[in-house]
């Protein structure tokens, strides 16, 4: 333990940040298109465009965050979810991926209380409710898209981010993937795929009735389609932890990547 986090607190506090950073992006652009009194929600008006709005404003936010230099270096995985499915990969040592999963709940927590204190009252009316993640159709619904969106995000993943020709791509698919789940799935489940992600609103907004199904959903989906990816890439492995590693940042996981720069994980 010791080890790992004299060594790699460096990548967890990226973790921290980042997802801090992407939820007080969500905070802003979710009052900004959510709230009653902005001008921006009653020019548009349709609930579609609104979330297609914020689609593009939350998939551009990934990808500013994995292709940063920050991103490049941690994986820029800012989810338990991926970290754990990576874990379960054997690309990922048991201490990084216990201090991946506390960072990313951490920094979730503090990006929202940032946004809280920015925004005072806004983010708590009810038509933002800190940003919760919240499904119109029952636990049921929810719990069948939380699993299918993240099975879908993790394929992806896997696919690009194991070849190198196509690991360049990855942020940039991951990115479409989120605002197109914003756009057309949230309805279903408030789009998450991310335990950190709804505990970080959910706390404010004291929304814990289904939580459990954040919790548990987005992990089955991303460790289901793990497992199909090993069964089915016959002869292909599981190269890299990273969601980009074409960069010449240092790298702490079982690295197997041909053009990186591996460390050994502690």
């Amino acid at each position: 333990m010791r080890t790992a986090l004299t060594t790699h607190w460096p990548e967890y506090l990226i973790e921290a940040t980042g997802l801090g950073l992407f939820m007080l992006s969500a905070c802003l652009f979710g009052t900004l298109f959510g709230h009653p009194e902005s001008p921006v929600g009653a020019v548009i008006g349709r609930p579609l465009a609104l979330r297609a709005l914020m689609g593009v404003a939350m998939g551009l936010t990934a990808l500013g965050l994995v292709l940063s230099p920050w991103g490049k270096r941690s994986g820029a995985h800012f989810n338990p979810a991926l970290t754990f499915t990576f874990y379960r990969l054997g690309k990922i040592s048991s201490w990084d991926a216990g201090f991946y999963a506390l960072a990313q709940f951490g920094g979730g927590l503090l990006g929202v209380a940032l946004a809280s204190a920015l925004l005072h009252g806004a983010l708590a009316h009810p038509s933002v409710r800190y940003v919760a993640t919240t499904g119109m159709y029952g636990p049921a619904v929810a719990f069948v898209a939380e699993a299918a969106i993240s099975y879908a995000l993790m394929t992806a993943v896997l696919v690009l981010s194991n070849i190198p020709a196509l690991n360049r791509f990855t942020a940039i698919v991951v990115a479409c993937l989120v605002a197109l789940y914003i756009t057309f799935e949230a309805p279903l489940s408030g789009m998450s795929m991310n335990p950190a992600r709804t505990l970080a609103s959910a706390v404010p907004a004291r929304a814990f009735a289904d939580l459990w199904i954040y919790f548990v959903a987005p992990p089955i989906g991303m460790l289901g389609a793990a497992e199909i990816y090993v069964r089915r890439a016959i002869g292909r492995r599981v190269l890299c932890a990273k969601l980009h590693h074409e960069n010449t940042a240092p790298c702490i996981f079982r690295c197997e990547y041909p053009t990186g720069s591996p460390l050994a994980a502690a």
